[in-house]
């Protein structure tokens, strides 16, 4: 699976703002919403339920919010930049810049696994990580992810 089997260009912001966990992920799932045609307040309950488990705010400026939703017909992903960060409760409390959403049908499983994998490993990069919060607009940042995920194999 590849970032562009996953992403849309109209997906990925280049500069979020939020005061709460609940407006950052508003603001990250209403791109997904319009683009799939699911609920944005189904998508945005269901990230906010994921993340009282326990923070996607994987550390070192990293979240990657994800969850399953009812009516989706595939995995959809947004990308976000924040450069200021954004206060996520994340592992390391630090802020987070990047943000990748995944959201997966219901009954996905392993393509879900598999997203959030190859998600983590290219985030988790710092040369693709600082390229991203370098990046000038969103058609940078998706051309950017699209670029070093291809150097990736399957």
């Amino acid at each position: 699976m590849k970032i562009g089997d996953i992403l849309k260009p109209e997906c990925v912001l280049a500069d979020i703002s939020g005061d709460t966990k609940k407006d950052i992920l508003t603001a990250l799932s209403k791109p997904i919403a319009k683009a799939y045609g699911v609920s944005l307040d189904e998508l945005v309950d269901t990230l906010l339920d994921r993340e009282n488990l326990g923070s996607t705010g994987i550390g070192e400026g990293i979240a990657i919010p994800h969850g399953k939703i009812r009516g989706l017909k595939s995995i959809a992903a947004c990308v976000a930049r924040s450069s200021a960060g954004l206060a996520f409760n994340a592992l390391d409390g630090e802020p987070c810049h990047i943000f990748f959403v995944l959201a997966a049908p219901s009954d996905s499983a392993a393509g879900h696994l598999k997203a959030l994998a190859r998600a983590s490993v290219l985030l988790k990069n710092p040369t693709i990580k600082e390229s991203l919060i370098a990046a000038g607009s969103a058609a940078d940042i998706y051309k950017l992810l699209i670029e070093y995920d291809s150097r990736f194999d399957d």
